[in-house]
């Protein structure tokens, strides 16, 4: 599912115009970006949570040159489903 199969999935079941739902995922997926920044978590009862994961600076290689290359530290995203989710995808 795309992000603007998204958006249809939100016109066909709301009476929301598709200018007004767009606007609806985008805000959603903004919030949950903004929260991520700002190092909250995010926790959607019964779907999952996001979180970030933060990695060490590394010393990497360069595969095609065999070169040693510095990878500096960062912030990575991260999905937890929840049971519910879990539960509805198994069965």
């Amino acid at each position: 599912m795309t992000k603007a199969d998204l958006i249809e999935e939100v016109v066909a079941v709301t009476d929301l115009s598709r200018r007004s739902s767009e606007q609806v995922v985008t805000v959603f997926f903004d919030s949950i970006v903004e929260s991520l920044r700002r190092g909250d978590k995010v926790e959607l009862r019964g779907f999952g949570t996001f979180r970030l994961r933060h990695r060490r600076a590394r010393v990497g290689r360069n595969p095609k040159t065999g070169e040693s290359v510095q990878v500096p530290a960062k912030a990575v995203p991260y999905f937890k489903p929840g049971k519910e989710l879990r539960r509805l995808v198994n069965n």
